[in-house]
């Protein structure tokens, strides 16, 4: 049996991938554990999860105009480095309550990373996005070098001054959930294993009304992720109405968290809180969402192409990877009506080579081998931990 700490941020995205891949070491005989916000940890992992909590910054609140450079700074300055700050003792206490062999910390929980060097035990990466892989900086090197500044002084007090690698990176191994079929030939570190997506089964969030899905029309899934909430209200509207328009051959499942829609009867949108998404992904025809990762590869996992409208963050880098690889349409979040986003549906559902490369991507995913394979890599550099033979 080997011991497993998973140490992960509070966002609902990062936290899915790495449930399937501890379900899977649970399955092989593995201990596992967390840190990390009880209630979401135990919302997403079961209630039988073993939990070492960690706090997170207060108050936080990302004004919703921001975008671009003035985003990124936003989740730097504002979020990640609080966040390893803040998490950091929680991750201490976790790793003295279970001793494990191997950290596996999310790329946004840098405490996982920092920790796992001080205390000199080895180290997964969960790369829950392929942005980090790109070359999105490039053309911003005073941006980069600043991120670089704010890493280095974050390692002088939570990590190993002497270590000089880039700690979003673990020299001993980086699992990145997606593969090069969608991130294309991106140039990742030589530890980097791709396994593609890893999902998990998950309990119905709510009530859904499937006796009110129309066999006879193309089902639409649209969804803005669990974090754009506060941005969402004209452009789900926006997708409502390029639907109406086409009432006779789509109806729509629209995830409205924040109710902006309204809410009465309407068997050609469908509104709901919360909506099951991998339970609907085998009936979509099409998705429309923000280019978050975890919506575009689990669409991408049932070969269902989409469009997409990204907002921020990583959400262009996703976007233009989902056109790269011919899975998918790209329209602006701000300026996308119906007209616009009805074009876009209009030419998704009705030429085939959409599908065809989401089906193409779908191939190379099932091929990586997902949360299995991830498991295999974790158990391997486990087993390097204890210098037991056959490890690499």
């Amino acid at each position: 049996m080997r011991r497993f700490l998973f140490v992960v941020p509070p966002l609902v995205g990062h936290i899915n991938p790495a449930v399937a891949v501890a379900a899977e070491l649970t399955r092989r005989g593995h201990r596992v554990a967390w840190a990390g916000l009880p209630a979401l940890v135990e919302e997403l992992a079961g209630p039988g999860a073993e939990v070492h909590p960690c706090a997170a910054p207060a108050g936080l609140h990302r004004p919703p105009g921001l975008r671009g450079v003035a985003a990124l700074r936003f989740l730097w300055q504002d979020f990640l480095g609080p966040l390893a700050t803040a998490m950091a003792p929680g991750v201490e206490r976790a790793v003295a309550a279970c001793h494990p062999d191997v950290i596996v910390a999310d790329q946004q929980a840098l405490a996982g990373a920092l920790t796992a060097e001080r205390l000199g035990i080895r180290c997964a990466t969960s790369a829950t996005t392929s942005a980090e892989f790109s070359a999105a900086l490039d053309g911003m090197p005073k941006v980069a070098a600043w991120i670089h500044e704010l890493l280095a002084g974050l390692r002088g007090t939570l990590g190993d001054p002497a270590r000089t690698h880039d700690p979003r990176f673990s020299p001993d191994l980086v699992l990145a959930f997606t593969t090069t079929a969608l991130a294309g030939e991106c140039t990742p570190p030589p530890q980097t294993r791709f396994v593609g997506p890893a999902l998990a089964p998950r309990p119905e969030p709510a009530p859904f009304p499937w006796q009110r899905l129309d066999p006879g029309r193309h089902t639409v899934l649209v969804s803005l992720g669990t974090a754009n909430t506060d941005l969402g209200a004209r452009f789900l509207a926006e997708c409502a109405a390029a639907v109406r328009d086409r009432a006779r051959q789509v109806q729509a499942v629209i995830a409205d968290p924040g109710g902006v829609l309204d809410g009465a009867p309407d068997d050609d949108v469908l509104a709901v809180d919360r909506m099951p998404q991998l339970a609907l992904l085998p009936r979509a025809s099409a998705v429309v969402c923000h280019a978050g990762h975890n919506t575009v590869a689990e669409s991408l996992t049932h070969g269902v192409p989409l469009v997409v409208a990204p907002i921020r963050d990583d959400q262009p880098v996703i976007a233009a990877q989902v056109t790269a690889a011919g899975a998918g349409i790209r329209v602006r979040f701000g300026r996308g009506d119906r007209r616009v986003i009805g074009a876009a549906l209009d030419e998704l559902l009705t030429a085939p080579q959409y599908r065809a490369a989401a089906r193409r991507v779908q191939d190379s995913f099932r091929a990586a081998g997902g949360a299995a394979a991830a498991a295999a890599h974790l158990e391997e550099l486990a087993a390097t931990a204890r210098g037991e033979p056959g490890g690499a």
